[in-house]
């Protein structure tokens, strides 16, 4: 048995706020996001009580500032994801940018000229600039990036701009647009 470290105020006061985060999260998420409602709302109410954990917390905490949390908790989800680009499966059966370009030789054949066109640029880069603009090109952010790599944050993003540059002008001079 788990002891409560809370007094029961504390429990009805939780379960009074999870249930506002809740309404505040089933109206403004997306049909896309349902399945992470739950997760969601789990999160808001984390961030509540890491505000009421530090004592700022003893005033009531107003509705507009519970849908101000439920709101960035959800762009900071959107954010993730597309920063990911993780799609549900349901969607990528028919969706996959793959499964569309088939469809269109000329599009397929060109993709493949741009990628082999990518790939042949990168290996000419110097090998700082080819690590940090590779893990840019998989969606990894400059913070990602520098810790991956164990580099500076703005080393990692002189290192990305200076190769994204390095990388358009190779691809110009192969008569390629990316």
């Amino acid at each position: 048995m788990v002891e409560n470290r809370f007094p029961p105020e504390a429990d009805d006061r939780y379960s009074t706020l999870r249930e506002k985060l809740a309404k505040a999260i089933a109206t403004i998420c997306p049909s896309w996001l349902a399945d992470r409602r739950e997760d969601l709302v789990q999160v808001s109410l984390l961030r509540v009580m890491e505000l009421d954990g530090r004592g700022e917390g003893k005033r009531e905490l107003g509705t507009s500032y519970l849908w101000k949390v439920a709101y960035s908790v959800m762009i900071d989800e959107i954010r993730r994801i597309r920063r990911k680009r993780e799609v549900p499966m349901d969607d990528a059966i028919d969706s996959r940018p793959e499964a569309m370009d088939r469809s269109d030789p000329e599009r397929e054949a060109a993709g493949v000229e741009i990628g082999e066109g990518i790939r042949d640029c990168l290996q000419r880069l110097l090998q700082p600039r080819r690590l940090a603009l590779a893990l840019h090109i998989q969606g990894h952010t400059v913070p990602e990036i520098a810790q991956i790599l164990r580099w500076d944050s703005k080393r990692v993003e002189n290192l990305t701009c200076r190769g994204l540059a390095d990388l358009r002008k190779c691809l110009a001079s192969k008569g390629l647009k990316p």
